[in-house]
């Protein structure tokens, strides 16, 4: 039999060993899912456009994650549905219901922070009780509803503890069932896992998404981490400058990028010079046929990922190895191509030990067809 820590202690998270968990309670898997459909959201910070006109739809129990750099506005896009910003024009509602007036508590939701914000005084179980508490439910309701959160996030016999007894990952977790609490309408989470470790940080975002999946819950989540959004959501929006470049699923968002910047942010995009002609492109000394809107014929790029490209070592090769990363199954090779031109390429591990800093290859994409882009004016300056 195990010893409980001593008070005190903090306890640690096990990497890639997940707590028992609980069901969840039966009103939060009983309710309807509600939708959020931002129409129009402008925001200004002085002279700082943060949100421009921004129109998107949430289904109801979709998990949706805004992913963007810094300054793109996804967070001001959650706190405009959370009701701590008021748009200076716009509308947010959930369903049919208009609630851009309503202050954040008469919303119904829930929303975790990047900071846990646990009160340091309270126990564990009362970080979690404490919304009911304002709410003012009796004693006996908010025991038992922290009890059933805290079984659900793997934290049951964790009730009596304080927050600075707990890993960060745990306090989150905290946080996460705090938010439950309410059973709010829409969970919002505000880049929920950056403060965290990396084995962690998967962990517990595999627990969120089992969670969602669980209460079918309609759920926003923000995150810079491209990896974050693309293994966890039904959907992603890439936001830049206060707008939407594409929403779309993880696979489309990946294979099908609507614009260059969603090529450029979403993974690694190598923009390789071709020669658009008539409905296919050439480029590296073959032809594909092109997907996506097809720019007018003459100098282009292709636009090709990196697991794309083929990379064969050859004596007579006009390409050259310039650095190799080792990454277990998987080696990216930078190449270095005529003209100063240099591609990404995945390969492989196993058979690819000779492909070293200096060997002679030849580079071939893949048989599929190609995104392009057009060359601007700027790409042809010296």
């Amino acid at each position: 039999m195990t010893a409980a820590p001593e008070p005190g202690t903090v306890t640690a998270e096990v990497p890639g060993r997940a707590p028992s968990r609980g069901a969840a309670p039966a009103d939060l898997r009983e309710q309807a899912p509600v939708g959020v459909r931002l129409e129009g959201l402008t925001r200004r910070y002085g002279g700082v456009l943060a949100l421009d006109g921004l129109d998107l739809d949430v289904a109801g129990g979709e998990f949706l994650a805004l992913l963007g750099p810094s300054g793109c506005g996804k967070t001001t896009a959650l706190r405009a549905i959370a009701g701590f910003e008021v748009p200076d024009a716009g509308r947010v509602w959930f369903d049919r219901r208009d609630v851009t007036s309503l202050p954040p508590s008469k919303r119904d939701v829930g929303m975790v922070f990047q900071a846990y914000s646990l009160f340091p005084n309270m126990t564990v179980a009362e970080n979690v009780a404490f919304g009911l508490r304002v709410r003012r439910r009796d004693k006996a309701e908010r025991a038992g509803r922290a009890a059933e959160l805290l079984e659900l996030v793997g934290l049951a016999d964790r009730g009596q503890r304080y927050p600075h007894q707990l890993s960060g990952g745990q306090q989150q977790r905290v946080a996460l069932a705090r938010a439950l609490a309410v059973a709010p309408q829409v969970l919002l989470l505000d880049e929920p896992l950056s403060a965290l470790d990396a084995q962690v940080r998967v962990q517990l975002r595999d627990e969120i998404r089992r969670i969602q999946l669980e209460l079918g819950i309609t759920t926003v989540f923000v995150t810079h981490d491209q990896a974050e959004a693309l293994s966890v959501a039904d959907r992603v929006g890439v936001m830049r400058a206060g707008q939407l470049e594409q929403v779309a699923s993880p696979d489309d968002l990946y294979e099908r990028p609507a614009t260059a910047f969603v090529a450029g942010f979403v993974g690694t995009m190598n923009r390789i010079p071709a020669v658009l002609g008539d409905g296919d492109v050439e480029f590296l000394g073959v032809r594909r046929e092109v997907v996506g809107a097809v720019p007018a014929a003459g100098p282009a790029f292709a636009l090709v990922r990196p697991e794309a490209l083929e990379v064969e070592a050859d004596p007579r090769g006009p390409g050259r190895v310039v650095t190799r990363t080792f990454s277990g199954a998987v080696t990216r090779l930078t190449v270095a191509l005529p003209d100063g031109v240099e591609v990404q390429a995945d390969v492989p591990s196993a058979g690819s030990q000779g492909l070293t800093p200096g060997t002679p290859v030849s580079v071939t994409p893949a048989e599929r067809p190609a995104l392009v882009e057009p060359v601007e004016p700027a790409d042809l300056t010296p």
